[in-house]
Protein backbone atom coordinates (compact mmCIF):
# COMPACT_ATOMS: atom_id res chain seq x y z
CA UNK A 1 0.00 0.00 0.00
CA UNK A 2 1.21 3.32 -1.39
CA UNK A 3 2.52 5.73 2.18
CA UNK A 4 0.96 8.45 0.35
CA UNK A 5 -2.43 7.25 0.49
CA UNK A 6 -2.02 6.10 4.11
CA UNK A 7 -1.14 9.39 5.06
CA UNK A 8 -3.96 11.48 3.24
CA UNK A 9 -6.50 9.25 4.76
CA UNK A 10 -4.40 10.12 8.40
CA UNK A 11 -4.46 13.62 7.60
CA UNK A 12 -8.13 13.81 6.43
CA UNK A 13 -9.22 12.36 9.62
CA UNK A 14 -7.41 15.14 11.20
CA UNK A 15 -8.42 17.36 9.62
CA UNK A 16 -11.92 16.29 10.28
CA UNK A 17 -11.59 16.66 13.53
CA UNK A 18 -11.68 12.82 14.42
CA UNK A 19 -9.26 11.32 16.50
CA UNK A 20 -7.07 8.53 14.81
CA UNK A 21 -7.11 4.94 15.99
CA UNK A 22 -4.49 1.85 15.93
CA UNK A 23 -5.15 -1.77 16.79
CA UNK A 24 -2.16 -3.89 17.59
CA UNK A 25 -3.31 -7.40 16.88
CA UNK A 26 -1.88 -10.94 15.51
CA UNK A 27 -4.89 -12.51 14.43
CA UNK A 28 -7.13 -12.39 11.15
CA UNK A 29 -10.54 -12.23 13.24
CA UNK A 30 -9.70 -8.81 15.44
CA UNK A 31 -8.51 -7.44 12.83
CA UNK A 32 -11.13 -7.97 10.62
CA UNK A 33 -13.08 -6.17 13.77
CA UNK A 34 -11.07 -3.47 14.26
CA UNK A 35 -11.47 -2.60 10.26
CA UNK A 36 -15.01 -2.43 10.69
CA UNK A 37 -15.41 -1.06 13.61
CA UNK A 38 -13.56 1.68 12.10
CA UNK A 39 -10.02 1.73 13.64
CA UNK A 40 -7.45 3.51 10.90
CA UNK A 41 -4.10 1.31 10.86
CA UNK A 42 -3.38 -2.21 12.42
CA UNK A 43 -0.28 -2.92 13.85
CA UNK A 44 1.02 -6.32 13.32
CA UNK A 45 2.43 -7.10 16.83
CA UNK A 46 4.54 -10.14 18.22
CA UNK A 47 2.76 -9.48 21.60
CA UNK A 48 -0.75 -9.83 20.20
CA UNK A 49 0.42 -13.15 19.24
CA UNK A 50 1.36 -13.82 23.22
CA UNK A 51 -2.02 -12.63 23.90
CA UNK A 52 -3.78 -14.76 21.58
CA UNK A 53 -1.89 -17.67 23.82
CA UNK A 54 -3.11 -16.53 27.03
CA UNK A 55 0.39 -15.18 27.88
CA UNK A 56 1.17 -11.93 28.89
CA UNK A 57 2.31 -9.34 26.62
CA UNK A 58 5.81 -9.50 27.94
CA UNK A 59 6.26 -12.53 25.92
CA UNK A 60 7.18 -10.06 22.73
CA UNK A 61 9.91 -9.29 24.57
CA UNK A 62 11.44 -12.41 25.99
CA UNK A 63 13.38 -15.51 23.49
CA UNK A 64 10.29 -17.39 22.92
CA UNK A 65 10.12 -17.08 19.21
CA UNK A 66 12.20 -14.91 16.59
CA UNK A 67 10.32 -11.75 16.39
CA UNK A 68 10.33 -10.70 13.14
CA UNK A 69 9.69 -14.47 11.93
CA UNK A 70 6.92 -14.76 14.10
CA UNK A 71 5.07 -11.29 12.38
CA UNK A 72 6.28 -12.18 9.05
CA UNK A 73 4.12 -15.95 9.90
CA UNK A 74 0.62 -14.43 11.43
CA UNK A 75 0.41 -11.17 9.32
CA UNK A 76 1.01 -13.27 5.52
CA UNK A 77 -1.24 -15.70 6.70
CA UNK A 78 -3.86 -14.25 9.09
CA UNK A 79 -4.05 -10.63 8.20
CA UNK A 80 -3.35 -9.20 5.01
CA UNK A 81 -5.47 -11.84 3.11
CA UNK A 82 -8.35 -10.61 5.02
CA UNK A 83 -7.62 -6.54 5.30
CA UNK A 84 -6.36 -6.49 1.13
CA UNK A 85 -5.71 -3.25 1.11
CA UNK A 86 -6.07 -2.07 4.68
CA UNK A 87 -2.73 -0.09 6.11
CA UNK A 88 -0.77 -2.90 8.23
CA UNK A 89 2.94 -1.77 9.62
CA UNK A 90 5.16 -4.46 10.36
CA UNK A 91 6.43 -4.37 13.94
CA UNK A 92 10.24 -4.89 13.44
CA UNK A 93 13.05 -6.23 16.09
CA UNK A 94 15.21 -4.07 14.54
CA UNK A 95 17.87 -5.28 16.91
CA UNK A 96 18.23 -8.53 15.71
CA UNK A 97 21.58 -9.19 14.59
CA UNK A 98 20.78 -12.51 12.37
CA UNK A 99 18.30 -9.88 10.87
CA UNK A 100 18.85 -8.75 6.94
CA UNK A 101 17.56 -5.31 7.47
CA UNK A 102 17.60 -4.71 3.39
CA UNK A 103 16.01 -7.99 2.74
CA UNK A 104 13.17 -7.20 4.93
CA UNK A 105 12.46 -3.61 4.25
CA UNK A 106 11.95 -5.28 0.57
CA UNK A 107 10.09 -7.77 1.24
CA UNK A 108 7.80 -5.68 4.05
CA UNK A 109 6.99 -3.42 0.62
CA UNK A 110 6.32 -6.28 -1.51
CA UNK A 111 3.63 -8.08 0.61
CA UNK A 112 1.25 -5.04 0.62
CA UNK A 113 2.38 -4.15 4.21
CA UNK A 114 1.98 0.06 4.52
CA UNK A 115 5.20 0.40 6.32
CA UNK A 116 6.79 -0.56 9.51
CA UNK A 117 7.13 0.32 13.11
CA UNK A 118 10.24 -0.41 15.79
CA UNK A 119 8.72 -3.04 18.20
CA UNK A 120 10.12 -4.67 20.44
CA UNK A 121 11.37 -1.25 21.22
CA UNK A 122 14.79 -1.25 23.51
CA UNK A 123 12.75 1.97 25.66
CA UNK A 124 11.02 -0.31 27.37
CA UNK A 125 14.40 -1.81 28.63
CA UNK A 126 16.07 -0.06 31.48
CA UNK A 127 18.57 -0.87 34.52
CA UNK A 128 21.56 -2.64 34.23
CA UNK A 129 20.09 -5.50 31.48
CA UNK A 130 19.91 -1.97 29.07
CA UNK A 131 23.32 -1.34 30.23
CA UNK A 132 24.49 -4.66 29.20
CA UNK A 133 22.91 -4.31 25.73
CA UNK A 134 23.91 -1.30 24.99
CA UNK A 135 27.50 -2.23 25.68
CA UNK A 136 27.30 -5.00 23.29
CA UNK A 137 26.09 -2.56 20.47
CA UNK A 138 22.15 -2.93 21.20
CA UNK A 139 21.05 0.50 21.02
CA UNK A 140 17.92 2.73 20.32
CA UNK A 141 20.02 4.40 17.63
CA UNK A 142 19.53 1.21 15.50
CA UNK A 143 16.08 1.65 15.86
CA UNK A 144 16.24 4.94 14.06
CA UNK A 145 18.30 3.80 11.43
CA UNK A 146 16.10 1.40 10.44
CA UNK A 147 12.91 3.27 10.27
CA UNK A 148 15.09 6.10 8.31
CA UNK A 149 16.12 3.36 6.14
CA UNK A 150 12.35 2.31 5.68
CA UNK A 151 11.56 5.76 5.08
CA UNK A 152 13.81 5.85 2.14
CA UNK A 153 12.34 2.92 0.54
CA UNK A 154 8.68 4.43 0.46
CA UNK A 155 7.41 2.88 3.47
CA UNK A 156 5.40 4.58 6.05
CA UNK A 157 6.44 5.12 9.47
CA UNK A 158 6.01 4.54 13.26
CA UNK A 159 8.48 5.38 15.59
CA UNK A 160 7.67 4.52 18.96
CA UNK A 161 9.62 6.68 22.03
CA UNK A 162 9.15 6.50 25.85
CA UNK A 163 11.25 9.75 26.52
CA UNK A 164 12.12 13.33 25.41
CA UNK A 165 15.44 11.80 24.75
CA UNK A 166 14.69 9.08 22.43
CA UNK A 167 11.35 11.84 21.35
CA UNK A 168 14.63 13.92 19.94
CA UNK A 169 16.40 11.13 18.28
CA UNK A 170 13.46 10.18 16.55
CA UNK A 171 11.97 13.46 15.26
CA UNK A 172 15.86 14.04 13.72
CA UNK A 173 14.60 11.20 10.78
CA UNK A 174 10.48 12.95 10.95
CA UNK A 175 8.82 9.53 11.20
CA UNK A 176 5.13 9.82 9.91
CA UNK A 177 3.51 8.82 13.30
CA UNK A 178 5.55 9.44 16.04
CA UNK A 179 4.15 7.76 19.18
CA UNK A 180 5.01 7.96 23.32
CA UNK A 181 4.48 4.54 24.08
CA UNK A 182 3.44 4.20 28.08
CA UNK A 183 4.52 0.87 28.91
CA UNK A 184 2.50 -2.12 28.93
CA UNK A 185 -0.83 -1.64 29.43
CA UNK A 186 -2.89 -1.72 32.68
CA UNK A 187 -5.65 -4.08 33.52
CA UNK A 188 -6.97 -7.40 32.63
CA UNK A 189 -5.64 -10.67 34.22
CA UNK A 190 -2.50 -11.15 32.63
CA UNK A 191 -1.90 -6.40 32.68
CA UNK A 192 1.23 -5.57 33.56
CA UNK A 193 1.49 -5.73 37.46
CA UNK A 194 3.73 -2.24 38.03
CA UNK A 195 2.71 0.79 36.21
CA UNK A 196 3.96 3.94 36.18
CA UNK A 197 1.48 6.47 37.52
CA UNK A 198 -1.34 8.40 35.55
CA UNK A 199 0.62 11.32 36.88
CA UNK A 200 3.91 10.74 36.12
CA UNK A 201 2.56 9.24 32.37
CA UNK A 202 0.79 12.93 32.44
CA UNK A 203 4.08 14.62 32.81
CA UNK A 204 5.99 12.55 30.47
CA UNK A 205 3.42 13.05 27.37
CA UNK A 206 3.79 17.03 28.52
CA UNK A 207 7.46 17.05 28.23
CA UNK A 208 7.38 15.41 24.75
CA UNK A 209 4.92 17.65 23.96
CA UNK A 210 6.66 20.26 24.58
CA UNK A 211 9.40 19.17 22.79
CA UNK A 212 8.39 18.55 19.25
CA UNK A 213 6.38 21.62 19.43
CA UNK A 214 9.78 23.66 20.05
CA UNK A 215 11.23 21.62 17.40
CA UNK A 216 7.87 22.26 15.08
CA UNK A 217 7.87 18.42 14.66
CA UNK A 218 6.03 16.70 11.11
CA UNK A 219 4.84 14.00 12.57
CA UNK A 220 1.30 12.85 13.86
CA UNK A 221 1.59 12.77 17.71
CA UNK A 222 -0.07 9.28 19.06
CA UNK A 223 -0.16 7.44 22.49
CA UNK A 224 0.09 3.80 23.38
CA UNK A 225 -0.69 1.61 26.23
CA UNK A 226 0.01 2.47 30.13
CA UNK A 227 -2.29 3.63 32.30
CA UNK A 228 -4.85 4.13 29.55
CA UNK A 229 -7.20 1.61 28.54
CA UNK A 230 -10.84 2.77 28.32
CA UNK A 231 -12.48 5.60 26.24
CA UNK A 232 -12.90 8.38 29.34
CA UNK A 233 -9.01 7.96 29.63
CA UNK A 234 -8.31 8.33 26.14
CA UNK A 235 -10.82 11.63 25.78
CA UNK A 236 -9.20 13.33 28.87
CA UNK A 237 -5.59 12.92 27.37
CA UNK A 238 -6.71 14.29 24.38
CA UNK A 239 -8.67 17.54 26.27
CA UNK A 240 -5.76 18.00 28.11
CA UNK A 241 -3.16 17.54 25.00
CA UNK A 242 -4.54 18.98 21.75
CA UNK A 243 -1.11 17.42 20.11
CA UNK A 244 -2.15 14.07 20.73
CA UNK A 245 -4.22 13.23 17.71
CA UNK A 246 -5.01 9.53 18.11
CA UNK A 247 -4.66 6.51 20.46
CA UNK A 248 -3.11 3.09 19.90
CA UNK A 249 -4.41 -0.46 21.82
CA UNK A 250 -3.47 -3.91 22.02
CA UNK A 251 -4.31 -5.43 25.31
CA UNK A 252 -7.24 -2.93 25.62
CA UNK A 253 -9.59 -4.11 22.77
CA UNK A 254 -8.04 -7.81 22.28
CA UNK A 255 -7.33 -8.61 25.70
CA UNK A 256 -9.29 -7.16 28.60
CA UNK A 257 -12.44 -6.71 26.83
CA UNK A 258 -12.73 -10.47 25.75
CA UNK A 259 -11.59 -11.07 29.32
CA UNK A 260 -14.43 -9.25 31.12
CA UNK A 261 -17.25 -9.65 28.40
CA UNK A 262 -16.19 -13.82 27.80
CA UNK A 263 -16.43 -14.10 31.29
CA UNK A 264 -19.63 -12.15 32.54
CA UNK A 265 -21.21 -14.22 29.17
CA UNK A 266 -20.00 -17.73 30.66
CA UNK A 267 -21.22 -16.62 34.17
CA UNK A 268 -24.33 -15.60 32.54
CA UNK A 269 -25.42 -18.73 30.77
CA UNK A 270 -23.78 -20.51 33.18
CA UNK A 271 -26.23 -19.28 36.27
CA UNK A 272 -29.72 -18.72 34.15
CA UNK A 273 -31.42 -18.12 37.50
CA UNK A 274 -29.62 -14.99 38.08
CA UNK A 275 -30.15 -12.51 35.43
CA UNK A 276 -29.46 -8.51 35.28
CA UNK A 277 -31.03 -6.38 33.49
CA UNK A 278 -28.05 -4.16 32.14
CA UNK A 279 -28.53 -4.95 28.55
CA UNK A 280 -29.10 -1.50 26.56
CA UNK A 281 -31.65 -2.92 24.41
CA UNK A 282 -33.90 -4.12 27.35
CA UNK A 283 -33.24 -0.84 28.96
CA UNK A 284 -34.67 1.29 26.20
CA UNK A 285 -37.46 -0.98 25.99
CA UNK A 286 -38.34 -0.70 29.84
CA UNK A 287 -38.13 2.83 29.25
CA UNK A 288 -35.12 3.19 31.06
CA UNK A 289 -33.46 6.09 29.23
CA UNK A 290 -30.42 7.44 31.67
CA UNK A 291 -28.28 4.44 31.56
CA UNK A 292 -25.30 6.89 32.58
CA UNK A 293 -24.84 7.70 36.23
CA UNK A 294 -21.66 10.11 36.91
CA UNK A 295 -21.82 9.60 40.36
CA UNK A 296 -21.43 5.47 39.72
CA UNK A 297 -18.21 6.29 37.59
CA UNK A 298 -17.16 8.63 40.29
CA UNK A 299 -17.16 5.91 42.86
CA UNK A 300 -15.92 2.63 40.75
CA UNK A 301 -13.30 5.15 39.65
CA UNK A 302 -12.40 5.70 43.12
CA UNK A 303 -12.76 2.01 43.92
CA UNK A 304 -9.90 1.27 41.11
CA UNK A 305 -7.48 4.44 41.48
CA UNK A 306 -8.03 5.05 45.36
CA UNK A 307 -4.17 4.78 45.78
CA UNK A 308 -3.35 7.89 43.65
CA UNK A 309 -4.65 11.53 43.56
CA UNK A 310 -8.08 12.02 42.73
CA UNK A 311 -9.47 15.42 41.80
CA UNK A 312 -12.76 15.97 41.64
CA UNK A 313 -12.19 18.64 39.49
CA UNK A 314 -10.29 15.86 36.72
CA UNK A 315 -13.51 13.86 37.14
CA UNK A 316 -15.77 16.39 36.08
CA UNK A 317 -13.88 17.38 33.28
CA UNK A 318 -14.06 13.43 32.20
CA UNK A 319 -17.87 13.80 32.64
CA UNK A 320 -18.47 16.70 31.22
CA UNK A 321 -19.78 18.28 34.04
CA UNK A 322 -18.85 21.38 36.27
CA UNK A 323 -17.26 19.98 39.25
CA UNK A 324 -19.80 22.18 41.10
CA UNK A 325 -22.36 20.28 39.77
CA UNK A 326 -20.51 16.96 40.07
CA UNK A 327 -20.07 17.69 43.52
CA UNK A 328 -23.59 19.01 44.43
CA UNK A 329 -24.64 16.00 42.52
CA UNK A 330 -22.63 13.13 44.57
CA UNK A 331 -23.23 14.46 47.90
CA UNK A 332 -27.12 14.54 47.06
CA UNK A 333 -26.94 11.05 45.79
CA UNK A 334 -24.52 9.40 48.26
CA UNK A 335 -25.52 11.83 51.84
CA UNK A 336 -21.47 13.01 51.75
CA UNK A 337 -19.15 14.77 50.12
CA UNK A 338 -16.90 13.62 47.27
CA UNK A 339 -13.95 14.42 49.83
CA UNK A 340 -15.45 12.24 53.15
CA UNK A 341 -16.43 9.30 50.72
CA UNK A 342 -12.93 9.11 49.47
CA UNK A 343 -11.26 9.45 52.59
CA UNK A 344 -13.61 7.00 54.24
CA UNK A 345 -12.98 4.36 51.02
CA UNK A 346 -9.42 4.73 51.96
CA UNK A 347 -9.63 4.08 55.73
CA UNK A 348 -11.77 0.62 54.77
CA UNK A 349 -9.22 -0.10 52.32
CA UNK A 350 -6.37 0.34 54.68
CA UNK A 351 -8.03 -1.61 57.74
CA UNK A 352 -8.96 -4.65 55.54
CA UNK A 353 -5.23 -4.35 54.40
CA UNK A 354 -4.57 -4.89 58.21
CA UNK A 355 -6.29 -7.41 58.53
CA UNK A 356 -4.87 -9.08 55.67
CA UNK A 357 -1.47 -8.52 55.46
CA UNK A 358 1.67 -8.16 57.43
CA UNK A 359 2.28 -5.14 55.72
CA UNK A 360 4.05 -1.82 57.90
CA UNK A 361 1.62 0.77 58.41
CA UNK A 362 3.52 3.42 56.56
CA UNK A 363 3.28 0.72 53.42
CA UNK A 364 -0.56 0.30 53.94
CA UNK A 365 -0.87 3.93 54.07
CA UNK A 366 1.10 4.46 50.84
CA UNK A 367 -1.24 1.90 49.45
CA UNK A 368 -4.29 3.84 50.14
CA UNK A 369 -2.93 7.03 48.67
CA UNK A 370 -1.26 8.52 52.05
CA UNK A 371 2.36 8.67 51.02
CA UNK A 372 2.70 11.07 54.08
CA UNK A 373 2.11 9.04 56.79
CA UNK A 374 1.84 11.63 59.65
CA UNK A 375 -1.42 12.71 57.32
CA UNK A 376 -2.73 9.07 57.24
CA UNK A 377 -2.53 9.12 60.84
CA UNK A 378 -4.12 12.48 61.46
CA UNK A 379 -7.21 11.30 59.35
CA UNK A 380 -7.19 7.91 60.48
CA UNK A 381 -7.70 9.22 64.35
CA UNK A 382 -10.48 11.94 63.33
CA UNK A 383 -12.46 9.14 62.13
CA UNK A 384 -11.20 6.07 63.78
CA UNK A 385 -11.27 7.74 67.12
CA UNK A 386 -8.00 5.77 67.74
CA UNK A 387 -4.07 5.79 65.55
CA UNK A 388 -3.56 3.18 63.08
CA UNK A 389 -0.95 1.33 65.70
CA UNK A 390 -3.30 0.83 68.32
CA UNK A 391 -6.17 -0.12 66.28
CA UNK A 392 -4.04 -3.01 64.69
CA UNK A 393 -2.86 -4.06 68.18
CA UNK A 394 -6.35 -3.87 69.28
CA UNK A 395 -8.14 -5.50 66.96
CA UNK A 396 -6.57 -7.59 65.26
Amino acid sequence: MKKQIVLKKLKRQIYEGKYLLGVATATGMSAVNAKNGGADIILALNSGKFRQMGRSSLGGYLPFANSNDLVRDFSTREILPLLENFPVLFGVNTTDPLMDSTGLIKYIYENNFAGIVNYPTISLIDGQFREALEEDGITFNQEIEFIAAAKKFGLFTMGFVTNTHEAEMMDQIRPDILCIHLGLTEGGSLGAKKMRSFENMLMTIQGICALLKKQNSTSIIMVYGGPINDLIEARYIYNKFPEIKGYIGGSTFERINSEQILSSQIKSFKDATHTHHNNLTIQILEGIEKYYDPVDFVKKYISENYSTTIYISELAEFSNLSPSYLSDLFKKKTGISFTEYLIKFRLNKSIELMNSTDLRLVEIATLVGYPDYAQFNKIFKKYIHQSPKNYRESNI
